[in-house]
């Protein structure tokens, strides 16, 4: 549904043609009590405004006047739009994944507004700083947007804007405060530090499997791309994916489910965004997140509106008191829990009776677990694809109150095929269903055949090539240990699972080291690139991460010049 202002602009033709449907931009506007100004001038911004800003809830634009976005665009010339922190052009022109990540970006959270409604402005007040948008869009140029950023309508100087990208000023509250993952952030850092002088970066802060995917998988892709599996497909996923996801989970999760059970998914992240969209019903509900965690739980969790608490985990998994505590309300209604096993950064590896003590703090609060079984496939026991660990979803009762998250980046090193899928009730299954139609409209269908390859071959013994990556990041993992363990300093723990060592080194904080200092050190006079525990929450002080997943000699290499600088250091007093 669009939401107008209460002053909009058309520049040049007064009319488009939206699915053949006359769209009257002075219409629409009058139908919103607000004013329609022709007016030729591309210039016309705001700062002209001669009314203030509104403070009633918008009126909807009557749906006689605009209807669903076709292929065939329309042209308009040029709206303007006061006080929207949203610009809207045809919205053919936008992917709905583009759409909706703008959505997200600019549309500020309205606290009591409908579920269905998501308005692209809201109505302002005195002194509340506030944006405004001018669009052009027309033949003859390509479009230049220009924006006034005031404190209370005030004119202040526009920001022009090219179409390489849009400047603003301010954004919603939860895009605001996003921050890159640690991993790619350090990347960034790696390849400039690698264009200066000196010998090669050692990369460890990734997860970046250094295998090729294996054959059999891309061929399947390669015979689909040939068959013609280029087109739409179910946004839920390709009836085959989703069946031999619900025999997979079914045959090592040791629990009966079944295909409608499944969502597939870009990736593992959108089942974890795309979930708590779902599950926070309000502001304030609370989701109990890791503490060192992946980054982007807390990230997601804002996201959906919901409110992250950190709560400590160790190696034998969350602080049950701490958890029980945070789950009772005080900070907030507790709507879900996040568990990861095996861990990222830790690699810990969660025992039954860790998992049925979160269990029984979720029964307690009436509250979900996702559980994110991403490193699923690297258990250092048993077969590849094998779970000999324990997943929340086969507890006695959590099949009903479980999101299982996992994919196929990791264990079968698919990690830019982006192909992941949650595993939760149908209900739930088909509001996720419903949030991928929005946001993505569908995954990729010749890497869902991909996918179908991977877990069909798994099930018929087709794992030689999981079988060999998996005995050698076992190997690494010794011998990364083994090499940190004799640094003065530092020790660390043979990780179960996932392929990441979780390397302690608060010892250098006598010398007035933090984590992140000991990162950047390493990384400017070591060359080698770790993360500093930090990067995964404020439990994460005091320790690196390192990832085992480079060739040996690289691993090896990275762990001695990591010794050599923090010897160094500890020399250095």
């Amino acid at each position: 549904m669009l939401y107008l202002d209460d002053t909009f602009v058309h520049l040049g033709r007064p009319q488009c043609i939206w699915r053949n449907v006359p769209f009257d931009w002075a219409t629409a506007t009058a139908a919103n009590g607000g004013t329609s100004l022709a007016d030729s001038s591309a210039e016309r911004t705001l700062s002209q405004r001669t009314r203030p800003p509104p403070t009633r809830r918008l009126a909807p634009v009557p749906g006689s006047c605009l209807a669903a976005a076709t292929s065939r665009p329309c042209e308009p010339q040029a709206i303007l739009c006061s006080s929207h922190r949203l610009l809207l052009l045809s919205l053919s022109f936008f992917p709905c994944c583009l759409s909706n990540i703008l959505m997200a970006a600019f549309a500020p959270s309205v606290p009591g507004w409908p579920a269905a409604v998501h308005p692209l402005a809201t109505g302002g007040s005195a002194g509340r700083r506030r944006a405004s948008v001018a669009v052009v869009a027309s033949r003859a140029s390509a479009g230049r947007l220009r924006m006034n950023a005031a404190e209370g309508g005030a004119g202040a100087p526009p920001v022009t804007v090219s179409r390489s990208g849009v400047e603003v000023h301010h954004f919603s509250p939860a895009v605001e405060a996003l921050e890159n993952e640690g991993a790619y952030a350090m990347m960034a850092r790696a390849a400039d530090i690698a264009k200066s002088p000196g010998p090669p970066v050692v990369h460890l802060e990734i997860g970046q499997p250094s295998y090729p995917t294996p054959p059999h998988i891309t061929a399947a892709a390669i015979a689909a791309l040939s068959a013609g599996a280029t087109k739409y497909s179910p946004p839920a996923g390709i009836p085959a994916l989703r069946a031999a996801i619900a025999a997979h989970v079914s045959s090592t999760r040791g629990v009966d489910v079944h295909p409608e059970q499944v969502v597939v998914g870009p990736g593992a992240k959108p089942g974890l965004l795309l979930a708590l969209l779902a599950l926070v019903r309000a502001p304030g509900d609370v989701v109990i997140i890791p503490d060192p965690g992946f980054p982007s739980y807390a990230a997601a969790v804002s996201l959906a509106g919901g409110v992250p608490i950190r709560v400590p985990v160790g190696p034998a998994g969350y602080d049950i008191p701490a958890l029980r505590r945070a789950a009772r309300g005080e900070a907030g209604r507790c709507v879900a829990i996040i568990v990861n096993s095996p861990g990222n950064p830790t690699g810990c590896v969660l025992g039954r009776a860790a998992c049925e003590s979160v269990a029984a703090v979720a029964i307690e609060a009436d509250a979900f677990v996702l559980s994110d079984e991403i490193y699923s496939g690297l258990v250092y026991e048993g077969q590849p694809g094998e779970a000999p660990y324990t997943s929340m979803l086969s507890l006695p009762g959590m099949a009903a109150r479980t999101v299982l998250v996992d994919g196929f980046s990791k264990t079968f090193a698919m990690t830019g095929w982006r192909l992941g899928y949650a595993v939760c009730p149908p209900y739930l299954a088909d509001r996720m269903s419903l949030l991928l139609v929005h946001a993505v409209g569908c995954t990729a269908t010749f890497v869902q055949h991909a996918g179908v390859a991977a877990l069909v071959g798994l099930a018929n013994g087709e794992d030689a090539a999981l079988q060999g990556m998996r005995a050698d990041y076992r190997r690494r993992r010794d011998a990364v240990v083994t090499g940190l363990n004799a640094i003065e300093g530092v020790s660390a723990a043979v990780p179960g699972g996932a392929f990441y060592v979780w390397a302690d080194v608060s010892a250098f904080s006598e010398w007035g080291y933090t984590a992140a200092e000991l990162a950047s050190m390493l990384l400017e006079e070591g060359r080698v690139a770790v993360l500093p525990g930090t990067d995964f929450g404020p439990g994460g002080e005091g320790y690196l991460r390192l990832s085992y997943v480079g060739e040996d000699d690289e691993v090896l290499e990275g762990v001695a010049r990591i010794k050599t600088v923090l010897d160094r250091l500890r020399s250095a007093g």
